[in-house]
C-alpha cells in the first residue's frame, strides 16, 4: 500500500484492472486473481523495492574466493538482496516504483532470476513463498476493490515514511496510516 499510495498512477491502474474484472462483485476470489496481470506486476515491484528479506544468509559448504577474499567452509555469508534488486546495471531507474517493468517480462521471484531474489534462491528458497504470494495477492485485490484510498487530511505524498527497522526481515519503522472510504 505504501508503494501504491505514493504512486497514484499505479494505484489507479491496479484499481481499474480489478474493478473491470470484478464488476459489482464484493469479493475477489482466488481464481479471479490469476487474471490480474497488473496487480501481479505491482506485487513484484513491491517485493523488489521493499524487499521482505534484504539480507539472505547462506553457509558456505566449500572454500571459494570472492573479490580476492577466501571464504572457508561453514562461514555464514549474507547476500545483499536489497542491493541486488536496486542495481542500476540490472534495473532501469531502480529507485522508482514502476510496476510496468514486470509486464511482458519473464523475471520472477522463484529463485532462478538472480537480479530479483526477495525470497532467496536455490534449494534454500523460502518454503512459504506460494502461500505468502497467494495471500498478499488476494488481500491486496480485495482492499483495492472495496475501498478508495486516501491520505489523511493535510498529509502529502512526500510525508509518507518509508523507513524500515533494522533486522533480517523488513518491518516499517512507522505504520502507514490511510483513510479507506467504502466503494459504492
Amino acid at each position: 500500500m505504501t508503494g501504491l499510495i505514493k504512486n497514484p498512477r499505479a494505484m489507479g491502474k491496479a484499481q481499474e484492472e480489478i474493478r473491470n474484472l470484478s464488476g459489482n462483485k464484493e469479493l475477489i476470489e482466488e481464481e479471479d486473481v490469476q487474471k490480474l496481470v497488473y496487480l501481479k506486476a505491482v506485487i513484484k515491484e513491491t517485493l523488489r523495492v521493499y524487499a521482505p528479506t534484504p539480507l539472505v544468509p547462506r553457509e558456505a559448504i566449500r572454500s571459494f574466493t570472492i573479490e580476492g577474499y577466501e571464504i572457508q567452509p561453514k562461514t555464514i555469508v549474507y547476500v545483499n538482496g536489497w542491493s541486488i534488486q536496486r542495481d542500476p546495471e540490472a534495473w532501469k531507474d531502480p529507485e522508482e516504483f514502476y510496476p510496468e517493468r514486470f509486464l511482458n517480462n519473464e523475471i520472477d521471484f522463484k529463485g532462478q532470476d538472480f537480479e530479483f531474489i526477495p525470497f532467496g534462491a536455490g534449494r534454500r528458497i523460502c518454503p512459504g513463498i506460494s502461500l505468502g504470494i497467494a495471500t498478499v495477492e488476494l488481500i491486496t485485490a480485495n482492499l483495492l476493490n472495496s475501498f478508495h484510498w486516501e491520505m489523511p487530511q493535510g498529509m502529502k505524498r512526500e510525508d509518507i515514511d518509508t523507513d524500515m527497522l533494522p533486522g533480517l526481515a523488513r518491518h516499517k519503522k512507522n505504520h502507514l496510516c490511510l483513510v479507506a472510504k467504502k466503494r459504492m
